[in-house]
């Protein structure tokens, strides 16, 4: 195995702190990559993902942004594990999950290992925390896929300075073809952002375990966001 991983602490300010899965590449070093996880935790897909970044040659760390109501939660995608996430969810401050990002990143900036900039990559949810801490000023790029209520913060599209890169299915239901279409609109013109519709995918199309995952858009997702770190950090 190429890629070494354990759980570290984050300082979240006094004496709080919440963990994260740090994933280390072969070199054990390079620039970072913060995973961002979906309402369901860091389960075993996330810190899959954070391998699988690592294994790019990235240090990845997928931080537990639950943690104050739920800490290290794992939930599956349907029925009651669902309704638990959704009920997490409700109980989070976003705010604070954004100042969590931002915390992440400062963690990673301190660290022998990364040698690079800091980027995120989130996932629904962790797609709109991506899209507020890159409007924060805490991150060197961001990628959000199928980031959820993006559309409805768009008054802060102008504070984002850094690469951003969007990825959306066109089968999603949650976030429609129109939603997509305000984002592209908002972004238009802009040579530090990008936006993918694929046409054959829905919502969660990039995860292998949810019913929704669709092989040929993860991978072409994927190699676009490989292509756009490589080319920003």
């Amino acid at each position: 195995m190429s890629v070494t991983s354990r759980w570290i602490d984050i300082p979240a300010g006094g004496a709080d702190s919440f963990g994260a899965y740090l994933a280390l590449p072969k070199a054990g070093k390079g620039p970072a990559v913060i995973i961002i996880q979906e309402i369901f935790g860091v389960n075993s897909h996330i810190r899959s993902v954070a391998d699988q970044y690592a294994q790019d040659g990235y240090v990845a760390i997928a931080p537990d942004v639950f943690w104050r109501t739920q800490p290290r939660v794992e939930l599956g995608y349907a029925g009651a594990d669902r309704d638990k996430a959704i009920e997490i969810l409700q109980k989070t401050n976003v705010d604070l999950a954004v100042a969590d990002i931002g915390a992440t990143a400062a963690a990673l900036r301190a660290m022998p290992e990364v040698t690079g900039k800091v980027a995120a990559v989130g996932y629904c949810f962790g797609g709109r925390l991506a899209y507020l801490a890159a409007a924060q000023g805490s991150l060197d790029a961001a990628v959000a896929y199928y980031g959820g209520g993006i559309q409805n913060q768009l008054d802060l599209a102008d504070k984002i300075k850094v690469p951003m890169q969007f990825h959306y299915g066109e089968l999603d239901a949650h976030i429609t073809v129109a939603d997509v279409g305000e984002v592209k609109a908002r972004f238009a013109g802009r040579d530090n952002a990008e936006l993918f519709l694929y046409p054959n995918a829905d919502h969660g199309f990039n995860c292998s375990d949810r019913a929704s995952y669709h092989q040929h858009s993860s991978a072409l997702a994927h190699g676009r966001t490989l292509t756009f770190l490589g080319e920003r950090l």
